[in-house]
């Protein structure tokens, strides 16, 4: 039996329990500790120490974009470098960035900020981009996707279906923005979304009531409370650190939706009255003095149009900012060639250095391949679509040809009339490089 301790004697540090050295509790079988060098904590201070130290670690990512903040005009220099023309459209989504960006130094600097009002709180503006396919809607997203500092997801509407069926939810989007942001909520709360394809979604005609309209009125339903703000539930599943389902608040999130809308061209046609006036053999000629530029057509769309081609009107008020991309014309099509960092002509001429080879294109034949992407109609898509075509038999036997260190590509070889000109090494003869290219 142990003996007591006489008045004033100290307990022998064998005798003494170990205890929590942050909050104070003795160990015993219900509360284990974690022995350190010159003290133990419990579980409970773990999980709080755990938590206050992602939450420094959000605030310091969360920091990072703000800090180096880049101006509407700076913004849009960025999106020049890689995207040629379509100036309204980068303007617009360069002063919705910017706008996104100061709401969230506002948030994050709240009171502290001498000239912010804490009663008035700034709400998101989302964007609708609209244009025909090929004038740089997802490229306007990717680009953007490079430049800010923030979490950014790029989707597809037509992989999503109504909750219940098979497919993706919408819930899926905000799961990989949640990804994107390496499971931090804080900073996912802060990201943009752009949805492609979003006329994908445009509700059946009126004559197909009692059809299950799977992936279209009832998903842009469904997008109705992420894109003007909710707290939703994800689920957690692949999260690390990170037990039951996940709530992100979606008031701060940016979306921005762009699709091609084919065949609003003839709704705006008809409400501008560029059309006849009747049908028939005695129907009249289409307005030759129209106030517009056809190619710049889709900068008349208005919110009546998005309701007659399909959109819900609650979809439509969620995406206040509205602008368009207009058609690229030859001029435009001739600086996408050769102007942007990664201009086709320089990812081709690229693959041909791999070779050793200098290839190089005559202006007329610039134009001219200008010109056959405009035939194709599908925008700048068709300027690859015509070079693959174009260098398809050269690429395919310069890799077997010895000395060939050039190669020039004219007019007449994009007319079909001619091969691609071959330039040799000085001892070998030109004639032979011909003969080699022949077979």
């Amino acid at each position: 039996m142990a003996a007591s301790l006489l008045p004033g004697e100290v307990k022998p540090v064998s005798q003494l329990k170990a205890h929590c050295s942050f909050c104070g509790q003795e160990q015993s079988p219900d509360l284990p500790l974690i022995a350190g060098e010159e003290g133990h904590i419990c579980e409970e201070c773990v999980r709080l120490a755990s938590q206050v130290v992602g939450s420094w670690g959000r605030k310091r990512a969360a920091a990072k974009p703000l800090q180096n903040l880049l101006k509407p005009v700076e913004l849009k220099a960025q999106l020049d470098r890689y995207i040629i023309g379509q100036d309204l459209a980068k303007e617009t989504l360069a002063v919705a960035v910017y706008n996104h960006f100061k709401r969230l130094s506002m948030e994050q600097a709240g009171p502290k900020m001498p000239v912010c009002n804490p009663d008035v709180e700034i709400e998101k503006s989302n964007i609708l981009l609209l244009g025909p396919s090929g004038t740089g809607k997802t490229l306007l997203a990717s680009t953007l996707a490079r430049i800010v500092g923030v979490p950014i997801v790029i989707a597809d509407a037509t992989t999503l279906t109504q909750a219940g069926y098979v497919g993706d939810d919408v819930e899926s989007i905000l799961a990989r923005l949640v990804d994107s942001a390496e499971g931090n909520l804080e900073l996912a709360e802060w990201g943009i979304v752009y949805i492609d394809e979003i006329d994908k979604l445009a509700r059946a005609g009126e004559s197909s009531h009692g059809t299950r309209d799977v992936s279209g009125e009832g998903v842009q339903q469904a997008l109705l409370k992420l894109v003007e703000g909710a707290r939703v539930k994800l689920s957690a599943k692949g999260a690390k650190g990170q037990g039951g389902d996940l709530l992100l608040d979606t008031r701060h999130i940016l979306f921005i939706a762009g699709g091609a809308f084919a065949g609003m061209e003839g709704l705006l046609e008809k409400r501008l009255g560029s059309g006849g006036g009747g049908i028939g053999f005695h129907a009249e000629p289409a307005a030759a003095g129209a106030d517009y530029d056809p190619a710049c057509l889709f900068e008349q769309v208005q919110p009546d149009d998005l309701r007659h081609f399909g959109l819900i009107p609650e979809f439509i008020g969620r995406f206040p900012v509205i602008t368009a991309l207009h058609d690229l014309d030859e001029a435009a099509l001739l600086r996408i060639l050769t102007e942007p960092r990664n201009a086709l002509i320089r990812q081709y001429q690229r693959l041909f250095e791999y070779e050793g080879v200098a290839l190089e294109f005559s202006p007329e034949a610039l134009r001219l391949i200008a010109r056959q992407a405009i035939e194709r109609g599908t925008g700048a898509r068709g300027l690859r679509a015509v070079l693959e075509g174009l260098l398809r038999r050269i690429m395919y036997e310069i890799p077997s040809i010895q000395g060939v260190t050039g190669c020039l590509v004219d007019e007449q070889v994009v007319l079909g009339t001619e091969e691609p000109t071959l330039v040799a090494d000085a001892d070998i003869p030109r004639e032979l490089v011909g003969e080699a290219a022949g077979r």
